[in-house]
């Protein structure tokens, strides 16, 4: 797969922390919920932000379907990938950890519950992977405070 890498960016960012642009959201594989956007409330953002350090699965879209524009989030308390998927699928990016840059080593996360997860594309940094999942939910964009690996 040929990435092209997106630097962590340190600038100052101002949004509207009560906004909420989901459209839907889907845990996996558990049956912890599926949730349309009449029912993403800020108490379901603030359940989902309060797994993260413990451990998720899910999709969030901004597609009232489910089926575009989504991040995935997988954690198991000690790695988080994120992957993002929009324009029907023709932008792609991912989580990067320059960490582990050149290396094919394996994370203990699989994305879909199926799909190993290389450790570059995994952050160690769960409270920084919180926020960038947070700045999505409210912005419906990537975090600029962390790297991505854009798939070319």
């Amino acid at each position: 797969m040929e990435l092209k890498i997106i630097p962590k960016q340190n600038a100052n960012l101002i949004f509207d922390t009560k906004a909420i642009q989901l459209k839907h959201i889907e845990y996996y594989p558990s049956c912890d919920g599926v949730y349309e956007e009449k029912e993403i409330t800020e108490a379901v953002i603030s359940k989902i932000l309060g797994q993260i350090p413990n451990g998720i699965n899910v999709y969030l879209s901004l597609d009232p379907y489910g089926e575009d524009d989504w991040l995935e989030v997988i954690s198991d308390g000690e790695w988080l990938a994120l992957g993002y998927c929009f324009n029907g699928g023709c932008d792609i990016y991912y989580s990067y950890n320059a960490d582990f840059a050149g290396t094919e080593e394996l994370s203990p996360l699989e994305s879909g519950g199926q799909s190993p997860i290389e450790k570059y594309l995994a952050l160690k940094d769960i409270e920084a992977g919180r926020k960038a999942v947070e700045y999505f939910i409210q912005t419906g964009e990537l975090y600029p405070g962390i790297a991505w690996a854009q798939q070319l």
